[in-house]
């Protein structure tokens, strides 16, 4: 272990990127790189962080690196491994392992006689596919999940196989990370989406940061926090874990910074929060807001309370009746530190507050995000130029997959138009979320599971279930551009589908296709694919869902062929069904794409009172027994989501190694640890299943007193199925109760 690093970005990032590109043997060229998050060229598979309407000449970050580098790699998981290593044998092997096999080249199905997977036409596959499909009990026996990497036109057409099927079972990736954010700012201001642009980070005079850590896992999000900080505007960051990238970052394509070894500070204020405080903490500034107000009248926007919201009163008056005491003993901060807070916001004309899963995966979390809603209001924070609530997204699409109808519980509209334009009647029960997903499919009431990419085993909680589920299919079948988890923890039958990456040119009847995607403030715009593909044997998303529907629907409704044949006819569909598409196929021609319509950002409240509301949640109840510990999950820096690109963590100090458990000087001298132990996690849900994850490594870190913190998916595990947000059903990843056992020798 080394010190953990004060800056991010500067020369690390160099280094790092030149690694990954010399280790995948990125033969592509610098063109391949130039071409990533610009107009004309493909979209980063990354995070879904925007692109500036004025792109740099290198629009990429490490991370951008590291993903293209996976995506382009010279290795290959082909025939020939599979037939050197049998399931079981890979079984054993870790994530990275796994996925740095390289790319798929072939469709494989699983041989249960031998223990390998083989080769397998496209064709048969499909067949197979439909074959099992049609055995079902109901159409509410399969699941369809969606990764966040699925394109608006593969979305589209993957609900719409589905619906035709009869389910509406279609968790996805949301129900993991931002769900809370959509649940909690529905019911506030009546949208689940950010209502601010790029553009807004310019006007902000103060940004705070919740529960996000920008420096792994959106980087380009530090060029926007590099302006607002060197413009003058305060960043006010709430983390339990000391980041790098909330502290510091020296740009790696500015030359004099390099050359200097120069970095621009990044948070004007950091308060390191306890785990599960967040709601506490904010809380606790609004109370001194109110209580400022009483003595210097006019802190509050009046008007804007007065015309634009419901439930100011009741929001007051239990803020009103919770205690100091309480509310700093829930943060873990100082009474001057929330004054310090509550001032800069105070004194911010307008305030950008973003968020992420640190604060999304609590039992707590919807009500997280309304809290954070009710900050904003107070001032009118909302629907101006340079305010408004930022939930920054994951994968590069989450968003607009729900937009395409990716969810277990669409609207009637949205039902109602699917029927319209193409004449079948869509189911109307709800479907299952992820939750209920591995609930259905451990309890033997879902037999048949399809993932859009993603990997489902080692993204969900309650990992051990979570394989029972799987195993209990009849059948399962991922489409995926690398080997990984859910391929070898599968169904009595299984099939791996190879799709195209994101870098690479997809070519249908009509000629060389674009797909799109919807970034995290709701810009549209198209990603076009340029490299050739890592076998001829790839297939593209959309036209895996069209070889399906084909199979199952061979006597229509829906001319799949021709859809899959030219993606403007998709798009055409979309443009039919989902308002806000119109002039779809000549707007995604513009630079940058086009903005998507959001109803709050213009002050129009989409909710049941028709104003935004305040909410009054009660402060959750966050004590522990005595002993525990409060363990949050994190990514590394070598890590996407579930994808491991390498061991280590370089902004942390971590080499080498990934089971690391960050904890409290003090409490490792409490608990008579150091770092050349051994410790087995044992996590205490509310169902009483003792859960275990072995051999972690003891590290001191700056963390509050009686929290932990430790990578994911290894500590996956560790969360019960019923550990999940209330009204969300998202996983209480970020809020683990546990205790650390010491292993012998």
């Amino acid at each position: 272990m080394t010190k953990p690093k004060d800056s991010a970005g500067g020369w690390g990032a160099l280094n790092s990127s030149m690694h990954f590109l010399r280790r995948e043997g990125f033969l592509k060229g610098n063109a391949t790189l130039l071409r990533m998050n610009k107009p004309g060229g493909f979209d980063c598979p990354g995070c879904a962080w925007p692109d500036p309407k004025n792109h740099s000449v290198a629009e990429f970050c490490e991370n951008g690196v590291k993903a293209l580098t996976y995506e382009t790699t010279h290795k290959r998981a082909d025939p020939a491994l599979f037939a050197r290593h049998t399931v079981s044998e890979m079984r054993g092997w870790d994530d990275f392992t796994l996925e740095n096999t390289g790319r798929l080249t072939h469709p494989m199905a699983y041989d249960s006689g031998t223990d390998h997977y083989v080769g397998i036409t496209w064709e048969e596959a499909f067949s197979r596919i439909a074959e099992q499909l049609r055995s079902l009990g109901s159409p509410d026996e399969a699941i369809f999940y969606t990764s966040g990497r699925t394109s608006n036109e593969a979305a589209f057409l993957y609900q719409l196989l589905g619906r035709l099927y009869g389910t509406n079972n279609f968790p996805d990736c949301s129900n993991m990370c931002h769900e809370s954010s959509g649940v909690g700012m529905g019911e506030s201001i009546g949208t689940g989406k950010g209502t601010v642009s790029l553009e807004d980070f310019e006007k902000a005079d103060a940004i705070f940061i919740f529960g996000q850590n920008p420096g792994t896992n959106h980087p380009r999000m530090l060029t926007e926090l590099q302006h607002a900080s060197k413009r003058g505007a305060k960043i006010v960051s709430f983390n339990p874990l000391m980041e790098s990238g909330l502290l510091a970052f020296t740009h790696p394509q500015h030359p004099v910074d390099m050359l200097l070894n120069r970095s621009t500070p990044i948070s004007s204020s950091y308060y390191q929060v306890s785990v599960g405080g967040d709601l506490a903490a904010v809380r606790a500034m609004i109370k001194h807001i109110l209580e400022l107000e009483e003595s210097r009248p006019g802190i509050l926007d009046h008007a804007f309370i007065g015309d634009q919201t419901h439930g100011f009163d009741a929001f007051r008056a239990m803020v009103k009746s919770t205690s100091w005491e309480e509310l700093l003993g829930q943060c873990g901060l100082s009474r001057q530190e929330i004054s310090e807070a509550a001032e800069t916001y105070i004194r911010a004309e307008s305030v950008i507050c973003c968020w992420a899963m640190g604060l999304t995966q609590h039992r707590h979390g919807v009500a997280n995000i309304q809290e954070i809603v009710n900050l904003l209001l107070l001032r009118g924070n909302i629907g101006r130029p340079g305010a408004g609530p930022c939930p920054v997204r994951g994968h590069s699409n989450v968003q607009g997959d729900r937009t395409m109808g990716i969810t277990e519980f669409p609207t009637e509209s949205f039902l109602g138009a699917l029927e319209k334009n193409f004449g079948f009647t869509a189911p109307r029960k709800h479907g299952y979320s992820v939750i209920h997903a591995i609930k259905a499919m451990a309890e033997g009431k879902a037999r048949f599971f399809l993932g859009m990419g993603g990997n489902f085993a080692s993204a969900t909680p309650d990992s051990d279930l979570t394989w029972k589920a799987l195993s209990n299919c009849d059948m399962t079948v991922h489409v995926s551009t690398h080997l990984n988890r859910s391929h070898v923890i599968h169904g009595k039958s299984a099939l791996i589908l190879p799709c195209l990456g994101r870098s690479e040119g997809d070519y249908q009847a009509s000629g060389r296709q674009s797909v799109t995607v919807e970034d995290s403030m709701s810009m549209v715009h198209a990603s076009t694919g340029i490299n050739k593909p890592a076998s001829p044997e790839l297939w593209s998303e959309p036209a895996i869902v069209a070889g399906i529907g084909r199979a199952l629907f061979p006597d229509g409704p829906v001319d799949w062929e021709s859809l899959v044949g030219d993606y403007d006819l998709i798009r055409g569909r979309i443009e039919a069904v989902i308002p806000g598409f119109e002039g779809y196929n000549a707007r995604i021609k513009e630079r940058g794409g086009f903005h998507l319509r959001n109803p709050a950002s213009h002050r129009e409240w989409k909710t049941g009172t028709g104003k935004a509301n305040f909410s009054a949640n009660p402060l959750p109840d966050l004590s522990i027994a005595p002993g525990r510990l409060r363990l949050t999950t994190v990514r590394s820096h070598n890590q996407y989501n579930t994808t491991v690109y390498d061991y280590g963590d370089r902004y942390r100090g971590i080499e080498g190694e990934r089971r690391v458990i960050f904890l409290n000087g003090e409490d490792m001298r409490g608990l008579g640890l150091d770092e050349g132990v051994r410790v087995t996690l044992r996590s205490h849900s509310g169902d009483g299943v003792v859960r275990r994850a072995p051999g972690f490594r003891p590290v001191a870190y700056s963390i509050p007193r009686g929290c932990a913190a430790a990578y994911f998916p290894e500590t996956n595990v560790l969360v019960g199925i019923d550990d999940h947000a209330l009204k969300s059903f998202t996983p209480m990843s970020k809020y683990i109760e546990i205790t650390l056992e010491r292993e012998q020798g």
